[in-house]
This record gives C-alpha cells, structure tokens and sequence, in this order.
C-alpha cells in the first residue's frame, strides 16, 4: 500500500478542485481510519498528515491503545455517531466530536464537559441529504442548531454532512451547498464567536473534489488513501 503517493495524488486533486473554484481555504484531510489496524494511522503520520477520524469509540479506544507513543501528535476526530452511553470513553480518545446529530445530544456532551472543567470542539452533522438511514440535524432546524451554541462545556467550530449515496452528481452538489449555505444563515444569526465557527467537514473518497469546488474547509478519507475497507 503506497499511501505517501496516495495522499500526494489526493492533495493533487484537492488543488485542482480549489482552481475551479472561489474556495481558497486550506483544506484538512481526516484520514478515516476505520476497520484498519492500529499501525495504519503510523504510516498514515509518516506520510504527512496529522488528522485522523475513526467512527467507533470501541474501535477506537483498542487501536489507540496500541499507538499511544505517537498520539499526542496527531488530532483524534470522532466522524461517526456518537451513542449517549459512550460519551464518557469519547473524552478520552478524541479531540474534537465531529458528529454532534441533536440537541439532546449537544446537551449531554456539554454537561460531561463542564463536569470535567472541559471544553470540546465540535461540529454540528447536519443531514442535508435527506436519507433516512443518516443522521443529523434537518436543515430547516434552526432554531434547535442555534440553541446547541448557548450550550456550556462545547465549542462548534463548524457543520459536517454526508453526501447523499448516489451518482448523480447535481444531487450531490446541491447536498453540500446546502451546508455551505445553512453556515451562512446561522452565522447571520449568531451574536458572538462568529468567527470561530469556520468549517465545513463535507466531501468524502467518491465526492471530495465536489465538496471542495462548493466550500469545504475539511475533507473525510478513507478508500481513496488506503483501498477498500477492511473486513470488521
């Protein structure tokens, strides 16, 4: 597996996105590290990049056992969902929550913070695709979005979506200008630290050109780094 070329190639396209393009934004890559093994994130430092994202906290917490010499150097991002009965393990494992789907959610983890004098940088997932097999916020949830900023104990730093799964290319797009669109209107809405809340963690391995082209601060990888997912 030549993931240092792999990351080049993506980095390649990235730029390539970014010229058709107004969106100028660094772009972070989150290597998405899931049903691969422990020493994967090693080569995955090795090749430049210092992000990874895992979706499970069991997963997580046995593969990180593992590596814990490199750890500190790399930011630990929970891309999947995120049950309340794990919230405790996930202060542990990740720097950021990426996948914060609800307000009652928002609450529990911004209780758990304040309970350990603690604030955690999170995104809001928003499903802009409408599928039900997602989660997130609806779109049209604004006020239950802008009630999670006057939560104690967390930090939104942005929005994240999952494209919708198809190959029609304008439903994609329009998913992510979605996104990119509801960031705008809670900003106008926003009172303070408006400037804070930067990013779009939008545009995963079959999509991430079209997500980049339509604002994306923040990119979601795994397949198109690694190959296919190994079995769990």
């Amino acid at each position: 597996m030549k993931i240092k070329e792999n990351v080049g190639s993506v980095k390649e396209r990235i730029a390539t996105a970014q010229l058709r393009s107004d969106n100028k934004t660094p772009i972070t890559i989150v290597a998405v590290t899931k049903t691969h093994p422990a020493s994967i994130i090693l080569e995955v430092q090795q090749a430049g990049l210092d992000t990874i994202g895992e979706n499970r906290v069991q997963e997580a917490e046995n593969k990180f056992s593992k590596i814990a010499e490199i750890l500190p150097n790399i930011t630990k991002r929970l891309v999947g969902h995120l049950q309340s009965n794990k919230i405790n393990k996930a202060f542990n494992l990740f720097d950021t929550i990426d996948s914060v789907d609800s307000l009652k959610l928002a609450g529990k983890i911004g209780r758990k913070a304040v309970s350990l004098n603690r604030t955690i940088p999170t995104l809001l997932e928003v499903n802009t695709s409408g599928e039900s097999s997602k989660f997130g916020f609806d779109p049209d949830n604004i006020d239950g979005m802008l009630a999670c900023f006057e939560i104690q104990g967390i930090k939104i730093q942005g929005l994240m979506t999952i494209g919708p799964l198809t190959s029609d290319i304008k439903r994609t797009r329009d998913a992510f200008i979605s996104l990119r669109e509801l960031q705008i209107s809670l900003k106008s809405q926003l009172t303070q630290n408006v400037d804070k809340f930067t990013e779009l963690s939008m545009g995963m391995s079959g999509d991430f050109e079209i997500a980049v082209e339509e604002g994306a601060t923040m990119v979601r990888l795994g397949t198109v780094l690694f190959g296919k997912r190994m079995a769990k």
